[in-house]
């Protein structure tokens, strides 16, 4: 089991292989096409997230101790956002995800080269995964 540093050093050399931020995008375009659809019923006001431009839901649950995360949105490069958030933050003990220093979206470049509505949205998909992995921990 891979530690969330672990996993977001992984992620910063994948990135750093790209040069054009065309060709990032992309990646987190296919990201996102890979990521498994949400179920109608999950798509709904509780697991909307606030502060987003396009619909992104995340629901959560615990399941042998780790967080279990699910997620989805109407608009791909976002899709592929939060496919990276859950590459790092799903399968993984609360008290860690509730604590974690999330610094592959700065190594990356992502808070200079998103939009400030995607970087708010970010922001908000942060925040609600950080709210679940709290309220886990207990």
């Amino acid at each position: 089991m891979q530690t969330i540093n672990e996993i977001q050093d992984e992620i910063i050399e994948d990135f750093q292989v790209f040069d054009d931020w065309m060709d990032k995008y992309q990646v987190l375009i296919d990201m996102g096409s890979s990521l498994e659809s949400l179920p109608e019923e999950d798509k709904n006001q509780d697991n909307l997230i606030d502060g987003c431009q396009s619909r992104v839901w995340i629901a959560a649950e615990m399941k042998d101790g780790k967080m279990q995360l699910r997620a989805d949105s109407d608009a791909l490069i976002v899709k592929g956002l939060v496919a990276l958030l859950l590459k790092v933050l799903n399968n993984q003990d609360p008290k860690e995800v509730a604590n974690a220093d999330l610094y592959f979206i700065d190594k990356i470049g992502f808070t200079e080269h998103l939009s400030p509505t995607r970087s708010n949205g970010l922001l908000s998909m942060i925040k609600q995964i950080k709210y679940y992995a709290v309220a886990f921990a207990g």
